[in-house]
């Protein structure tokens, strides 16, 4: 596959053979998109998902990304190979770096050059990056040289626009992956998106999604239901007007999920 979908399954928080099932029913509702990591622990259980359902390579994209505590010196390309052997599906579309070095403790220099030499050896297809603020990128930029970013996944919601990093890579060609895209099913309860889904013919959770797909981002919702995997999927169909997009624009209140001790200090708004 050689473009990014722009709807994918995030196996997030998604443990053993929950992660199995809910990647089965994510391809049999017709996601070819799989958004993986090696910090989530269930890589096998994905991998073990694709080969059942038995799919061209070519029809599928799959996402995966390298921890932080696996930067040490020497330390990236023996996990990604293991991460390939989980998910059996030889070189991954897209390879991100989950998040900077904690506290800065392996030098980016180093985990940075080790990455690249991963890209080089043919290991992915595509690189990315995950969490990374302003500075971070203009540093991976630098380091990497004429090898492109593909995308920065961030959270991303109706509640959190999270303008600085996403103007900053968008002037830079870098797209958006949408995490936590449904604000961790707090845009069920909203009036705003329930009263735009009634007039439109869908739920609060697929406009929210759909407001994101409009902005031109990449989302990876995350589900265990069979029906909610398919209700997430099916909010590509969803056609927002513009008066729509501007009132969800009016949502945001910076209202961030992910902030723990792991995390660089985001961009301030």
């Amino acid at each position: 596959m050689e473009t990014i979908p722009q709807i994918g399954y995030g196996t997030w928080n998604r443990p053993g053979d929950e992660a199995f099932r809910g990647t089965l029913t994510a391809l049999e509702a017709g996601y070819r998109h799989l958004d993986c990591a090696e910090g989530y622990q269930n890589e096998e259980f994905a991998g073990r998902a694709i080969a059942d359902a038995s799919l061209d390579r070519t029809d599928l994209w799959v996402t995966t990304k390298v921890a932080p505590e696996s930067f040490g010196p020497g330390q990236v390309r023996p996990h990604v190979e293991a991460s390939l052997e989980k998910l059996g599906v030889g070189p991954v579309d897209l390879l991100l770096l989950h998040y900077p070095s904690i506290n800065d403790e392996y030098e980016i220099v180093d985990y940075m050059a080790q990455f690249a030499d991963v890209f080089d050896a043919g290991l992915c297809r595509n690189i990315g990056v995950s969490n990374f603020t302003k500075t971070y990128i203009d540093q991976a930029l630098l380091l990497l040289g004429d090898r492109k970013l593909l995308t920065n996944q961030v959270e991303l919601h109706v509640f959190l626009h999270n303008a600085p990093i996403v103007d900053h890579c968008t002037a830079k060609g870098i797209r958006m992956t949408a995490y936590s895209p449904l604000a961790r099913g707090a845009v069920a309860d909203d009036p705003v998106l329930a009263r735009i889904g009634a007039e439109i013919g869908g739920t609060a959770s697929q406009v929210a999604l759909a407001w994101l797909l409009a902005k031109g981002h990449v989302v990876v919702p995350s589900a265990g239901a069979q029906p909610r995997i398919a209700e997430n999927f099916e909010a590509q169909n969803l056609s927002l007007e513009d008066a729509h997009l501007a009132e969800i624009d009016r949502l945001d209140r910076e209202m961030r999920l992910v902030d723990g001790p792991w995390c660089s200090i985001w961009d301030a708004a």
